[in-house]
This record gives structure tokens, sequence and C-alpha cells, in this order.
């Protein structure tokens, strides 16, 4: 087992630790250097993109290199607030600072030509992301590969990477603020609150096991310990996952509003131009 563990339990008192690590820290910052060089090569481009896309990298590093780093190997419940740290924030922000866009508009023919490829086109249609979403969240969390995840570091820093590239894509389509195929405005909410059961059906089988379902954790503490540690996980996914869908249906809604809005300043300009 290449599990790396904290010699101590968790307690209050050590929400000062932290896991820097180097090959994740190179990442952001590789991440950090390209999205500014993409704004060095656009003339115009909205400055909140850029902050979100900032504050996605913060969250990033405030899962994976915080306390939160420090037990998400050891505790479940821990691991399933990185999970959701992950996914349904640092994801979101990430959308939010639309770095495909900037890359598209930044790059040349070359990159132009990746972006109309037809693998690229699948990739980042709606109906993948959503169908990614749907199927990643129970397998990571309900079959053996969590067990195998917990038992060598290189798969969960892969699933780690997995989770960020998923949540983008799926908050990618449901805030369609980036070119490709586009969801209407009313539908995106619809999208987003199709998506929550998947989170509810997981967290509930995990707050109902009846034994340990990762025998990874065995050795770390008592049964009964690790046990308590999944119901906690399960329900941080079920009440705290459905919580953030929700949340963020708050920015849909404000862009369904402004887009129906500019319709309707549209067809009454069209209607007065025509005399009705």
């Amino acid at each position: 087992m290449n599990m790396m563990m904290p010699k101590t339990p968790f307690s209050w008192s050590h929400l000062n630790l932290w896991n820097i690590g180097f090959l994740p820290n190179v990442l952001l910052v590789a991440a950090l250097v390209l999205y500014f060089v993409g704004l060095s090569k656009v003339r115009e481009w909205p400055r909140y993109r850029k902050w979100f896309f900032l504050a996605g990298l913060a969250a990033t590093f405030l899962a994976t290199q915080s306390v939160v780093g420090v037990y998400d190997m050891s505790s479940f419940g821990d691991h399933m607030i990185q999970h959701l740290l992950l996914i349904m924030l640092a994801a979101p922000l990430f959308a939010l600072g639309a770095p495909l866009e900037l890359l598209h508009r930044a790059g040349g023919k070359r990159i132009d030509a990746i972006f109309q490829s037809r693998a690229v086109q699948v990739i980042l249609h709606p109906l993948f992301a959503f169908v990614a979403y749907f199927v990643f969240i129970p397998v990571t969390h309900l079959t053996s590969l969590m067990n195998d995840m917990l038992s060598h570091m290189w798969l969960h820093h892969t699933e780690q990477i997995a989770f960020l590239v998923i949540g983008y894509l799926f908050f990618r389509s449901a805030f369609g603020i980036e070119e490709g195929v586009q969801i209407n405005p009313g539908l995106r909410l619809v999208y987003v609150m199709a998506a929550v059961p998947v989170d509810t059906f997981t967290g509930l089988s995990l707050a109902m096991e009846s034994h340990n379902p990762f025998p990874a954790y065995n050795g770390i503490a008592s049964q009964s310990s690790i046990l308590g540690s999944v119901h906690l996980g399960g329900a941080i996914m079920w009440i705290g996952g459905d919580a953030l869908m929700l949340l963020s249906c708050i920015p849909i809604a404000i862009m369904w509003v402004r887009y129906e809005t500019v319709k309707t300043k549209e067809l009454d300009a069209i209607l007065d131009a025509q005399g009705i």
C-alpha cells in the first residue's frame, strides 16, 4: 500500500497544516503562465474572466495543498470535501475564466484546426460532458477504483485532474460563455438539475453502507471509525454536492434573464420598426 498518511488523526488544531507538492504547483504555475500569455495576445478580454480563472487556481491549491490535501488519503470525509472543492468550486470557476476560448482566440490557424477536428468537437459537446459527469461520479466512489486510488498516489493525482477536467467540461456547457455547441439559456438550468440525482444517489449509497467498502482504509483506525467517515463522506456528497449544484444555478439564471431581456428589446425594436 502506497498511501501517504499523516502521522496523527485530524483535529481542529491541524488547520494550519500544508501539503506542498512540487508537481501540483508546477502544473498550477504552468496554467497561470499560459493563461497570461494568452491574455497578452488578445486585445479585448473581459476582466472578470481573468479573476475567475485566478480564483479557480486558488481553489485548486487549497483543495490539494492545504490541510484538505494532508488528510485526503486517510479520511473519506476529507476526501469527499476535496472532490467537491475540485469539481464544484474550482471547475466552475475555471469555466467562468473561459481558458479554451482564450486559447482559441490567441492561437493561430493550427489551433483553430484542432478546435475544428471531430474529436475535439465531440469532447466539447454538452452531451459528452453530461454523460462523463453522470458516469464519473459513481464510478470513482462506488467501485473498486476508489480503493485502487487509495492505494496508489499516482492514480489519486490522476483522479484529481479528471475531476477538474470533467467538472470544467460540464460547467463550460452549463454557463455557455465559450464558443461551440450552445444550450438554450433556459435549458441550461434543466441541464444542471438533471445531473443532481447522480450526486444524491452516490451520496446516499455511501451514507447507507453497512460495512467498510474500501479495504485500503483497514489498519488506519477502528472499523466503526472508518465506517463513520464513509457515512460522513456520503452525507457531504449528498447534501454538499446538491447544495453546490443548486448554487451554480444562480449565475445561469442571471445569464438567462439577461438573454431574455436582450431578446425582448430586439423584438420590441423590430415591432416598432414595422409600426406594430
